[in-house]
């Protein structure tokens, strides 16, 4: 594969030439498709080589041709030449892209030699638009290009392809000017020709790492600067990799590389906020973050540095003193010493120890048991020496340095390592002059207790370390279960609530003791880079209006902030504020998960819906028209002489029809605004009989019998919804009854401790439902004929339970007493308001 930067470097030429070369060496070679542009000095160069004749393909009354695939393999040549791999062909072709053509060609056992452009990538067009101007709508997907055994680049500097395009070797003369002044300008071609320099070294370094692993060479080659910035989530951490950044000589790419160690115990001493800002840090400095586990931190840097094939190691200088790094190397040190070919910085920082001793030891405990444990190791030492002067002449020394001890251990497990070494140099001190010959002094005759003495001062430092590092890792432990048991609340109280996210930031927000929390996200805007934040929840007063205004913030997820305004919190604290923040991330992607699934399962379901009503409506739409078209016909037809008695019977007949069609598409509508939600009721006060016989008024006389009385309190309801409904079940009944037995309509009032209810029953002596189907007729398009006449899609009863259940009424199927069916509209006479 040729590569070049822009049109006019020499692809197609360079092609031909390697064309010529193997086909001097005997292989068998053709061209499938060049395209020349009209320059002379290519067109020459396809003398001498055989060319399959392209395949001709009419499109919208022109002729265009394209490459023949079938020919090409018919010919099946060793290799074959395509030009322009990003090419779209034309339409009616078997290929919408003619890399899917050198896709066959491959599969059928044929070498392809081809070109491209760098502006055809797919993962580079936007940037190539952002350049220049223009958006490329031919492409290649990247992985097409990167199955390349071979890719040459086919580079030349801008003012070369310029003069080129200038003498008229790219276009034609009458286009120079214009090429000159937009795509061909200097910026654009050098912008261009380093995207094409940069694509093609990150593919020779994946080259050159694949060659590596396949070869197992764990030793660095140091063919092209990378950077390892070692970093352990503290505030030295921007320092390191600024000068990281510097020392790769450029801000952009993938030389800039930074690892942070996390230990395999599970132990964390770094600020995941830290750690979030350091992530952001490099991602901005054009390098990339990593995260690797380890308990041996060097060994686990120079692991990772060989892995990615780092040449210099950057670390920052220790925070511990020189005694201490004397005792136990540094990780600097460490790095220093084992690093082999791999160059190391040490870089100083603000953080870092000048001192002997290290920077000042923090003590975790509470102030008031830094002073309880102070006036213990002074205390303790005095009461033991006083207690022992009244048996000294009968206690030996060894058993004096042992009750010491006691208060040494005390001093520890109150007040921490320093009022613990306080009390072991005093008791070591008051020991050497109460209790060592001579009384009273210092000085010690004789050895025996000199050798004591020392002994236990070693000893009573290595219990004060013990013993403050027990009690730490108690503390530790402690503040881990209370984490756990924080955790354990979050899973249990609150991922079961409905609003479970709201109810995440309200736990935070008691749990750590701040005034609001807010969960934000941030949205890319356009190809611009800028960013839009939104507030996805939000709980408390006052809650943060951006991420840049919170006292804390945490990162959720990709382009999720949690925020929180109140007080800064501890490095534990954030620990559990982390996994409050991944809970949070967690909650929302199975909310939005869970939306999408319902409106998926809406869609299937209105599918389903539809096509169900296709199905149905198909010979229920098509009786009713059927019947008035054929009865209009019949009265227009000047032909036939229809007496007046027959047209009057026609003219009925049509308005049956007509009635039917109605009330069908009637339903129709009732359900397709059921469904959406569209129908929102205007609650009055109506009087039930009246509502009724209005109803009753559009039926034949003696259809139905209205045992309805006149006195019954007014109900509160949406009029012409309820009428709906009377109308679907009223009619569902006539439908059903048999001859000389029309159904019953009648009402009573039900008091309830609620509030009184209106019930209609709509009673009938037709064949009756199952007590196991009752349900199921009030599902759509549900129809249990029983009747030869029985018609309709089945969304009478459907229709009329929705509506019922919009104004605040039920509708329920019962046995009518003897055989039949009884429905019972039960109505509210005060309802509360609700949205459908």
């Amino acid at each position: 594969m040729y590569l070049g930067a822009a049109p006019g470097v020499g692809k197609t030429y360079a092609m031909l030439g390697e064309a010529h070369r193997r086909l001097e060496r005997g292989t068998d070679i053709v061209v499938g498709l060049v395209e020349t542009h009209g320059r002379e000095h290519t067109a020459e160069l396809l003398a001498g080589l055989e060319v399959i004749p392209r395949r001709e393909i009419i499109y919208r009354g022109s002729p265009f041709t394209e490459m023949d695939v079938d020919a090409v393999i018919a010919r099946h040549p060793k290799v074959v030449l395509v030009d322009e791999l990003a090419h779209t062909n034309v339409s009616g072709s078997r290929n919408t892209k003619r890399w899917e053509d050198v896709e066959e060609l491959l599969e059928a056992g044929i070498d392809v030699i081809t070109t491209v452009n760098i502006q055809h990538l797919e993962s580079l067009n936007d940037v190539v638009e952002s350049i220049t101007g223009i958006k490329q709508q031919e492409t290649v997907p990247d992985s097409v290009v990167r199955q390349a055994d071979q890719i040459e680049l086919k580079d030349m500097s801008p003012q070369a392809l310029r003069r080129r395009l200038a003498h008229g070797n790219v276009y034609a003369t009458d286009k120079v000017d214009a090429a000159m002044g937009n795509y061909f300008r200097v910026g654009n071609l050098t912008a261009l020709r380093e995207l094409a320099l940069l694509w093609l070294a990150d593919r020779v370094d994946e080259g050159l790492e694949k060659y590596r692993a396949e070869h197992e060479i764990e030793e660095t080659w140091p063919a092209r600067q990378r950077i390892v910035v070692a970093l352990t989530g503290g505030a030295e951490g921007q320092t390191l990799l600024r000068r990281g950044a510097v020392v790769a000589g450029r801000s952009e790419g993938r030389d800039l590389v930074a690892v942070h160690v996390v230990r395999g115990d599970g132990t964390a001493g770094a600020s995941p906020q830290r750690l979030a800002e350091q992530r952001q840090l490099t991602e901005e400095l054009g390098g990339s973050f990593h995260t690797v586990v380890g308990d041996n931190i060097a060994a686990t840097i120079l692991e990772f540095a060989r892995s990615v094939n780092g040449t210099r190691i950057v670390v920052g200088e220790s925070r511990r003193g020189r005694i201490s790094t004397a005792i136990r190397p540094s990780t600097a040190d460490l790095v220093v010493r084992d690093s082999g070919d791999i160059d190391v910085q040490v870089v100083t920082h603000e953080s870092a120890s000048h001192f002997v001793l290290g920077t000042a030891h923090r003590s975790a405990l509470p102030h008031q048991r830094l002073i309880v444990g102070g006036l213990l190791a002074l205390a303790l030492p005095i009461l033991t020496t006083l207690l022992l002067l009244t048996v000294r002449e009968h206690v030996y020394f060894s058993v004096a340095l042992v009750a010491f001890v006691f208060g040494v251990i005390a001093s520890a497990l109150v007040g921490g390592l320093v009022p613990a070494l306080i009390a072991s140099a005093f008791s070591a001190a008051l020991a050497d002059y109460y209790f060592t010959q001579p009384y009273g002094s210092f000085r010690i005759n004789d050895v025996e207790n000199r050798l004591a003495i020392v002994l236990f001062a070693a000893v009573g430092i290595t219990i004060s370390v013990v013993v403050n590092r027990s009690a730490a890792i108690a503390a530790e432990g402690a503040k881990r279960r209370a984490e756990a048991d924080v955790l354990a609340a979050l899973s249990a109280g609150v991922l079961g609530r409905k609003d479970a996210l709201k109810g995440l930031l309200e736990q935070a927000q008691d749990t750590f003791g701040m005034q609001s929390a807010a969960l934000f996200e941030r949205h890319a805007v356009g190809t611009t880079g800028r960013e839009s934040v939104t507030v996805v929840e939000a709980v408390g007063s006052s809650p943060p209006t951006s991420p840049e205004l919170a006292d804390v913030t945490t990162e959720a997820g990709p382009g999720l902030v949690l925020a929180l305004n109140g007080k800064p919190l501890s490095n534990s604290d954030r620990r559990i504020l982390a996994a409050f923040a991944g809970q949070t991330a967690a909650v929302l992607e199975r909310d939005r998960l869970g939306a999408r699934a319902a409106d998926a399962a809406r869609l299937r379901e209105s599918e389903a819906i539809r096509n169900t009503l296709l199905a149905a409506i198909s010979h229920d739409l098509r009786t009713p028209l059927a019947g008035i078209k054929a009865a209009l016909a019949t009265l227009r037809d000047p032909s036939l002489d229809i007496p007046a008695g027959d047209q009057i019977e026609l003219l009925e007949s049509a308005e049956d029809s007509t009635d039917r069609l109605i009330a069908l598409v009637a339903n129709l509508l009732d359900m397709t605004r059921l469904q959406t939600g569209a129908l929102r009721p205007v609650f009055a006060p109506a009087v039930v009989d009246e509502l009724v016989q209005k109803v009753l008024g559009d039926l034949p006389d003696g259809s139905v019998i209205d045992e309805v009385p006149e006195d019954l309190p007014l109900v509160t309801t949406d009029q012409g919804l309820l009428e709906r409904v009377l109308v679907n079940v009223i009619e569902n009944a006539v439908q059903h009854s048999p001859a000389g037995q029309p159904p019953r309509v009648s009402a009573d009032c039900v008091p309830e401790a609620k509030g009184d209810r209106i019930e209609i029953r709509v009673i009938d002596r037709g064949p009756g439902v199952p007590e196991d189907q009752k349900e199921s007729i009030f599902e759509p398009f549900n129809r249990l004929n029983t009747t030869p006449e029985a018609g309709g899609v089945g969304l009478g009863l459907a229709v009329a339970r929705g509506l019922a259940e919009v104004v605040g009424a039920t509708l329920d199927a019962e046995d009518t007493p003897g055989g039949g069916l009884t429905m019972v509209i039960s109505i509210p006479t005060q309802v509360t308001v609700r949205s459908s």
